[in-house]
Protein backbone atom coordinates (compact mmCIF):
# COMPACT_ATOMS: atom_id res chain seq x y z
CA UNK A 1 0.00 0.00 0.00
CA UNK A 2 1.32 3.46 -0.92
CA UNK A 3 0.75 6.10 1.75
CA UNK A 4 0.49 9.83 1.15
CA UNK A 5 1.87 11.84 4.04
CA UNK A 6 0.64 14.98 5.78
CA UNK A 7 2.77 17.14 8.09
CA UNK A 8 1.58 16.73 11.69
CA UNK A 9 2.63 18.11 15.10
CA UNK A 10 5.18 15.96 16.92
CA UNK A 11 6.89 16.17 20.30
CA UNK A 12 10.62 15.53 20.59
CA UNK A 13 9.90 12.57 22.86
CA UNK A 14 7.58 10.95 20.29
CA UNK A 15 10.03 11.67 17.47
CA UNK A 16 12.97 10.16 19.37
CA UNK A 17 10.97 6.97 19.97
CA UNK A 18 10.16 6.75 16.24
CA UNK A 19 13.82 7.28 15.28
CA UNK A 20 14.98 4.58 17.70
CA UNK A 21 12.55 2.12 16.09
CA UNK A 22 12.96 3.04 12.41
CA UNK A 23 16.25 4.82 11.59
CA UNK A 24 18.63 2.72 9.50
CA UNK A 25 21.94 3.54 11.20
CA UNK A 26 21.55 5.98 14.11
CA UNK A 27 19.87 6.20 17.47
CA UNK A 28 17.81 9.26 18.29
CA UNK A 29 19.68 12.42 19.30
CA UNK A 30 19.62 13.31 22.98
CA UNK A 31 18.22 16.78 22.45
CA UNK A 32 16.65 18.96 19.82
CA UNK A 33 14.92 22.26 19.16
CA UNK A 34 11.78 20.86 17.53
CA UNK A 35 10.35 17.82 15.77
CA UNK A 36 8.00 17.46 12.82
CA UNK A 37 5.90 14.41 12.06
CA UNK A 38 4.50 12.93 8.88
CA UNK A 39 1.19 11.15 9.24
CA UNK A 40 -0.79 8.90 6.91
CA UNK A 41 -3.72 6.57 7.46
CA UNK A 42 -4.01 7.72 11.11
CA UNK A 43 -0.45 6.73 12.00
CA UNK A 44 2.96 8.36 12.19
CA UNK A 45 4.99 7.33 9.14
CA UNK A 46 7.96 9.68 9.45
CA UNK A 47 9.70 12.25 11.63
CA UNK A 48 12.39 14.91 11.43
CA UNK A 49 14.29 16.22 14.45
CA UNK A 50 16.02 19.59 14.23
CA UNK A 51 18.50 20.89 16.79
CA UNK A 52 21.60 22.97 17.28
CA UNK A 53 24.47 22.12 14.91
CA UNK A 54 26.72 19.30 16.10
CA UNK A 55 29.71 21.07 14.53
CA UNK A 56 30.49 23.83 17.04
CA UNK A 57 31.89 26.07 14.28
CA UNK A 58 28.41 26.18 12.71
CA UNK A 59 26.67 26.84 16.05
CA UNK A 60 26.42 30.61 15.63
CA UNK A 61 22.85 31.18 16.82
CA UNK A 62 21.50 31.59 13.26
CA UNK A 63 22.08 28.01 12.08
CA UNK A 64 20.15 24.86 12.97
CA UNK A 65 20.70 21.26 11.87
CA UNK A 66 18.29 18.53 10.85
CA UNK A 67 19.74 15.86 13.13
CA UNK A 68 17.59 12.89 12.07
CA UNK A 69 14.98 11.98 9.50
CA UNK A 70 13.33 8.58 9.78
CA UNK A 71 10.62 7.35 7.46
CA UNK A 72 8.70 4.20 6.70
CA UNK A 73 9.59 3.20 3.15
CA UNK A 74 6.01 3.19 1.85
CA UNK A 75 5.77 7.00 1.80
CA UNK A 76 6.75 8.55 -1.55
CA UNK A 77 8.32 12.02 -1.22
CA UNK A 78 8.11 11.78 2.57
CA UNK A 79 11.71 12.85 3.17
CA UNK A 80 11.28 15.87 0.89
CA UNK A 81 8.16 16.86 2.81
CA UNK A 82 9.99 16.58 6.15
CA UNK A 83 13.06 18.52 4.96
CA UNK A 84 10.87 21.25 3.46
CA UNK A 85 8.73 21.54 6.60
CA UNK A 86 11.86 21.62 8.78
CA UNK A 87 13.20 24.58 6.80
CA UNK A 88 9.87 26.44 6.96
CA UNK A 89 9.70 25.88 10.74
CA UNK A 90 13.34 26.91 11.27
CA UNK A 91 12.81 30.09 9.24
CA UNK A 92 9.67 30.90 11.24
CA UNK A 93 11.77 30.62 14.42
CA UNK A 94 14.31 33.11 13.02
CA UNK A 95 17.03 30.76 11.75
CA UNK A 96 18.78 31.84 8.56
CA UNK A 97 20.51 28.59 7.70
CA UNK A 98 19.71 24.89 8.06
CA UNK A 99 22.24 22.11 7.50
CA UNK A 100 22.13 18.33 7.47
CA UNK A 101 24.41 15.43 6.58
CA UNK A 102 23.99 12.29 4.51
CA UNK A 103 26.20 9.26 4.06
CA UNK A 104 28.29 9.26 0.86
CA UNK A 105 26.19 6.46 -0.64
CA UNK A 106 22.93 8.35 -0.11
CA UNK A 107 21.98 10.27 -3.25
CA UNK A 108 20.29 13.25 -1.60
CA UNK A 109 17.38 13.34 -4.06
CA UNK A 110 14.94 14.41 -1.35
CA UNK A 111 17.23 17.28 -0.33
CA UNK A 112 17.63 18.49 -3.91
CA UNK A 113 13.85 18.26 -4.39
CA UNK A 114 13.27 20.50 -1.37
CA UNK A 115 15.77 23.18 -2.43
CA UNK A 116 18.93 22.17 -0.52
CA UNK A 117 22.44 22.48 -1.97
CA UNK A 118 25.41 20.19 -1.52
CA UNK A 119 28.07 22.28 0.26
CA UNK A 120 30.91 20.04 1.45
CA UNK A 121 32.29 16.58 2.03
CA UNK A 122 33.51 15.80 5.55
CA UNK A 123 36.44 13.55 6.41
CA UNK A 124 34.55 11.42 8.90
CA UNK A 125 36.31 9.49 11.64
CA UNK A 126 35.82 8.90 15.33
CA UNK A 127 35.35 11.52 18.03
CA UNK A 128 36.84 9.11 20.58
CA UNK A 129 39.74 10.65 22.51
CA UNK A 130 41.56 9.63 25.70
CA UNK A 131 40.22 12.73 27.48
CA UNK A 132 36.63 12.00 26.37
CA UNK A 133 36.15 8.34 25.49
CA UNK A 134 33.24 7.42 23.23
CA UNK A 135 31.84 4.19 21.85
CA UNK A 136 31.38 4.48 18.09
CA UNK A 137 28.23 2.60 17.13
CA UNK A 138 27.42 4.62 14.01
CA UNK A 139 28.98 5.03 10.53
CA UNK A 140 32.41 6.71 10.70
CA UNK A 141 33.01 7.39 6.99
CA UNK A 142 32.94 10.86 5.47
CA UNK A 143 29.58 12.50 4.94
CA UNK A 144 28.05 15.08 2.64
CA UNK A 145 26.93 18.38 4.17
CA UNK A 146 23.81 19.96 2.69
CA UNK A 147 22.50 23.47 3.32
CA UNK A 148 19.51 25.68 2.70
CA UNK A 149 19.56 29.36 3.66
CA UNK A 150 17.92 32.74 3.21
Amino acid sequence: MVLKGTIIPMTLKEARRFVDRHHRHHRAPVGGLFAIGLGAADEVVGVAITGRPVNRVLDNGWTAEVLRVALLEEVPNGCSQLYGASWRAARALGYRRLVTYTLLEERGVSLLASGWKLIAKTQGGSWNTPSRPRVDDHPLQGKLRWEVNI
